[in-house]
Parts: structure tokens; C-alpha cells; sequence
């Protein structure tokens, strides 16, 4: 593993309450923002306005796979920014054309179209389904409940919680939610106008809770014998954060009956750029032509500096054969997270995940959070916070940890060390 560039000095000012009023002033307030103002980060970490530094196990959400600042990102902007910025998608650029390769090499025959975040990556899976069920006058999509899709009206629509609907009733027609990983319930909620399936292999938004091989492959059994589609929003999970490009590859490793398993659909973003904004599906061969021209569009998708971008962050996974990287050290930290459940078991109730994909779930009724009407989570991730730890959480009891893939060792074990130092002031 190579190192980073050197962090930059601190830069120590507190700039905190200006910012603050320079969003108060300007910015939409649709986020609940933590009280940080962050300047530049290096490696693994982030510095805020003040000098302060945190180990980051939030990554953007899911999004800085290469951690900040690396030098293969900065030399790939830099590059493609001297030849082409931007062309629309009425021409071919090479970039494009070999990503889309890359992925297709990577999880299977089938095509590509890039957009520019997960959102419109999933929109264009609702098309695809849509599409593919609209001469039989089919265009249900049941979804999981506790599922997170996006922030568009039908990615709301589809998402399995209620709390981002509430507001902008009604709601786009056509999606159904049912319990996650029970198959009967699927089986139970198909109608004449069912057309596809589309689930997250992990739950990130809703407590990192994984897909059974055994649902998995039932699912793939029931789609085909219905002839409906199932479709994989791997937006989060996706793109070697469980140590496979994607996060169904690594369910169903050395699981009997799974070696010819594909989905029909798979939308991707986040890890993909490793924080500049890009996003795709992939769409199994036998549907890829169903979005013909004209059909689906974008005026920036695929263009060349976010292609080149992620063309970069492939060939440093590759060498530095991150992938098994993030499977080994994923499964010291949780080792890890366990030994702190058994160890005060009335603070961590268990953890679970896959990769760098985790999520540490508290114990009910905690004794130091009584006082405060946050969840429980929220209050565990500003403690992490002042101990100097970026994390975010993952509904109200669990806290999702989300490292950068060049995470070393001491890194690894510093995390622990100030999570611990959390739980033990909660005993």
C-alpha cells in the first residue's frame, strides 16, 4: 500500500460560525449539518477550519473509495482537463467506451449508460423496467422496505421509507414495498402489473443489513419464471466497497447453484468516481437493447474528465490490489467491533457488514443518550466526532462506518481505539 501525499499543515482559524452564517444566508437547508467546517483532507483523514483532524469513516457517504487528495485522481483531472473537458453524447470519446468495458469485463455481458449520480442511475432502471413491461401494460416495481433509492420523486417513490415521502404526496405510481429478505413476501406481492424486482444486496440507509445468498438466487428463480426483471441498486455497496466489484459477487462467493448469477439491471455511482460526480447501470445482454436512441439521455454522463476519473480509480484498485485489501482489513475492524459487544454489551449490541461496508448497532435505551430526544445513532456519531472520527449513521441504532479502501493498519486500529474510547463513556 502506498502512502498519500503528506498532509498539508493545519490550517487554524475558526471559521466555523462564518460558514455557518454564509449557508444560513444562501444555502437551501434541506441537510441537518453537523457542526464541522471542513478545510482539506490527505489519505484517510480530513482537517476542519480550526485545525482539528478526523479519521474519516463517513467518506462522503460512501463516495471517497481512494481516500482525499490522492495524486492518481489530482493527475487524472489534470490530464484529460488539457485535452477535452466536456463533448455531449452526440459524439464517441475512448474513455467512455473503455470504462463501460471495464465494468462489463467485471460483472458481465451486458452494456452500459453513465449519468451523473445514483439517482438518475436508478431513474434509468425504472425506465428500463418500464420499458420492458409496457406492451403488456406492466409497470409495478416492488421494492424493499427500509430501502433507500434516492431523492428524485419516483427514487422516493420507491424507497421503503416513509420519511422522505412525507411533503410531496402523491407519490409517483407504481412501487410496492415489502419486508427485506423474505422472498414469500415478494411472492405474495406480485400483481398483473408487477414487471421487476429491485432490491439493495446491503441496506446501507437502513442498518447495513445484507441480502441471504438464499434470497438472492430465489429472487433471481421468481424473476425469471414471472418474467419480470431484477434490477440491484448498488449505488452504496457497490464498486468493490464489500471486496468484490459488487456487492452480489461477494454474497454469493463458493455458494452452490450461484456460478451463473446476473441480475438484469444494476445502477452504480458513489465508489465509482471516488468523489467526482459519476454514475451508471449496467443492463445484462438480453435487455440491452431495449433503451434504444432517443429513449434515455444525458447531457453530461460519460463525459471525459469523469471517465477518466474512474477509468484512474480501476487501474489503483487494480495495482494495489485493494479489493482483498478491503476484505482483510474489514474483517479485523469488525472482529474488532465484536470483541466491543461482548465487552460492554450495554453500550454495542452486535456489527455486521462486509468489506467497508459496516455497521455498528447500540444497545437500546443507552442510560447517556436518555436526555436527548437525537437518536441514538446521531448522538454516537457527534460523540465519534469530538474523539476526532467522521461516521454516519444509519438509521436511529446503528452506525455506519465507511472507510477509504487505502485505510492501512494503524489506521484500522486507531479507529477502533476511538470508537472504544466512545463506548467506554457510555457504560
Amino acid at each position: 500500500m502506498k502512502d498519500i501525499v503528506p498532509p498539508p499543515p493545519a490550517i487554524v482559524r475558526n471559521d466555523v460560525a462564518a460558514i455557518k452564517g454564509l449557508f444560513e444566508k444562501n444555502v437551501v437547508p434541506t441537510y441537518a449539518r453537523f457542526e464541522i467546517a471542513l478545510s482539506h483532507g490527505a489519505g484517510s483523514y480530513v482537517w476542519d477550519v480550526t485545525g482539528k483532524r478526523y479519521l474519516d469513516f463517513g467518506g462522503g457517504i460512501a463516495v471517497s473509495s481512494l481516500g482525499h487528495a490522492h495524486p492518481a485522481i489530482t493527475e487524472a483531472l489534470v490530464e484529460q482537463s488539457k485535452k477535452l473537458v466536456h463533448t455531449s453524447n452526440l459524439y464517441y470519446h475512448e474513455s467512455q467506451g473503455r470504462l463501460a468495458e471495464k465494468l462489463v469485463k467485471y460483472i458481465g455481458p451486458g452494456k452500459v449508460f453513465f449519468s451523473n449520480s445514483g439517482g438518475e442511475a436508478n431513474e434509468g432502471l425504472f425506465k428500463l423496467a418500464r420499458k420492458f413491461g409496457h406492451d403488456e401494460g406492466r409497470f409495478e416495481i416492488i421494492t424493499a422496505l427500509n430501502s433507500f433509492h434516492g431523492r428524485t420523486l419516483a427514487c422516493i417513490s420507491a424507497t421503503g421509507q416513509d420519511k422522505v415521502k412525507k411533503g410531496f404526496e402523491p407519490m409517483v405510481p407504481g412501487f410496492r414495498h415489502v419486508p427485506y429478505n423474505d422472498l414469500e413476501a415478494i411472492k405474495n406481492a406480485i400483481s398483473p402489473a408487477t414487471v421487476a424486482v429491485m432490491i439493495e444486496c446491503v441496506q446501507g440507509e437502513g442498518g447495513i443489513t445484507s441480502a441471504s445468498p438464499e434470497y438472492l438466487l430465489g429472487l433471481r428463480k421468481l424473476c425469471d419464471e414471472k418474467k419480470m426483471l431484477l434490477l440491484l441498486d448498488s449505488v452504496q455497496d457497490g464498486h468493490f466497497r464489500t471486496g468484490r466489484c459488487q456487492a452480489f459477487q461477494r454474497i454469493l462467493e463458493n455458494v452452490p447453484g450461484a456460478e451463473n448469477f446476473l441480475p438484469d439491471g444494476i445502477s452504480m455511482a458513489k465508489s465509482l468516481g471516488a468523489g467526482f460526480p459519476i454514475g451508471a447501470f449496467w443492463v445484462n445482454d438480453r435487455h440491452s437493447a431495449l433503451l434504444s436512441a432517443g429513449s434515455h439521455g444525458s447531457t453530461y454522463g460519460g463525459g471525459p474528465l469523469a471517465c477518466a476519473v474512474g477509468l484512474k480509480v480501476f487501474e489503483v484498485i487494480e495495482r494495489e490490489n485493494l479489493a482483498n485489501h478491503v476484505r482483510e482489513t474489514g474483517e479485523f475492524i469488525k472482529g474488532g467491533l465484536l470483541k466491543l459487544a461482548e465487552k460492554y454489551p450495554q453500550v454495542v449490541k452486535t456489527a455486521r457488514g462486509l468489506g467497508f461496508i459496516m455497521g455498528l448497532e447500540l444497545a437500546p435505551g443507552i442510560p447517556a443518550f436518555a436526555g436527548s430526544d437525537k437518536p441514538q445513532a446521531v448522538q454516537f456519531v457527534i460523540r465519534l466526532h469530538e474523539a476526532g472520527m467522521l461516521s454516519v449513521p444509519s438509521g436511529t441504532q446503528v452506525v455506519r462506518l465507511l472507510p477509504p479502501y487505502i485505510l492501512n493498519q494503524k489506521e484500522a486500529e486507531e479507529a477502533l481505539q476511538i470508537i472504544e474510547s466512545v463506548v467506554a463513556k457510555l457504560v
